[in-house]
């Protein structure tokens, strides 16, 4: 057996214990678990939009304990300044010189909890962050820590005191999730216990050097030229449509590409199938596209995103 195959066998009790962990703090949402977990392993970062209350915060922290590493949350809010996030430069008076100190975002994981409700301005501080692993300041570039990992929640934009992320902002999120309701036997057991805090009971089954081996491992995931092509077709079906004013960009592209080996790898497939792009569409696609309808005023509206993106992806064909 090749070192790379075996590589591959020996992770699987690894990803089985990863998502068994963080299952046991979101109980009954697999797909859930699913997703962020997928998002982690592709080095992307995730983005979680619902009504306060069904668990965005629980499955950010499942995760970051899950995998160990530094964790730091950042509560969003519409006074939060660009430097609470990234740092500032404070005058060290012993040394007469003034001296950057990093802020939270130097952590591996960062929960940006409720980042819509922050201004654009300070949503921005993120862009090279997520991007590039680095952040620039006093004319210098300062690498981010490895593993780095932006697990973002944010309320329905209806609610007050929101404002909708930028275009260049959403892109830099792989994927994007909604959690729902509980299932109502789920549901039961948390109001027989209220008080319980699940992520208390989640242990820790990677570290940060583990987890950044197993990202490695995802790039090896095989990709076949026909569902390449597939793929492609996906990206383009979103330029072409009259539905769609914006369509998916080319990070998009390469982001489901990742995601779909994630997703492989995390169901024991050193290969991946056409199923892999074909769920992932939407996730990875619809909080990227501007539909033609929102053209004039861009108010993103992922429910009638996500109906669009499966009709397009409907009327492409699967390569067999």
């Amino acid at each position: 057996m090749s070192s790379a195959l075996t590589a591959r066998s020996e992770a699987r009790p690894d990803l089985d214990a990863l998502r068994a962990a963080v299952g046991r703090a979101l109980e009954g949402k697999p797909d859930a678990v699913e997703l962020g977990l997928t998002a982690l392993l592709a080095k992307g970062h995730l983005l979680i939009e619902d009504v306060p209350g069904v668990g965005k915060t629980t499955l950010a922290r499942a995760i970051a304990k899950a995998v160990g590493g530094e964790l730091a949350r950042i509560q969003f809010t519409s006074d939060l300044l660009p430097g609470d996030v990234l740092g500032v430069s404070v005058f060290d008076q012993p040394r007469n010189e003034f001296v950057f100190k990093q802020g939270p975002i130097f952590a591996n994981m960062v929960l940006a909890d409720e980042i819509n409700r922050a201004s654009p301005r300070t949503q921005s501080a993120l862009l090279e962050a997520m991007n590039e692993g680095q952040v620039s300041a006093e004319g210098e570039s300062i690498p981010l820590p490895d593993p780095f990992f932006v697990i973002a929640t944010q309320n329905p934009l209806d609610y007050a005191g929101t404002y909708p992320l930028p275009e260049s902002q959403l892109d830099r999120f792989m994927v994007r999730l909604r959690i729902g309701y509980p299932p109502s036997q789920v549901e039961h057991r948390l109001v027989m216990r209220p008080d319980a805090d699940r992520v208390r009971d989640v242990p820790q089954v990677l570290d940060p050097a583990r987890l950044v081996t197993l990202q490695r491992e995802v790039e090896r995931v095989r990709l076949d030229p026909s569902l390449a092509h597939y793929l492609q077709a996906v990206i383009s079906a979103t330029r072409t449509s009259p539905a769609v004013a914006i369509g998916a960009s080319p990070r998009a592209g390469m982001n489901l590409s990742r995601a779909a080996r994630a997703r492989a790898m995390l169901r024991g497939r050193e290969f991946c199938i056409a199923d892999d792009i074909h769920d992932l569409t939407v996730p990875v696609l619809a909080h990227r596209v501007r539909l033609a309808a929102q053209a004039d005023g861009y108010v993103p509206c992922y429910d009638e995103a996500e109906a669009t993106i499966r009709d397009l992806v409907a009327r492409i064909p699967i390569p067999l």
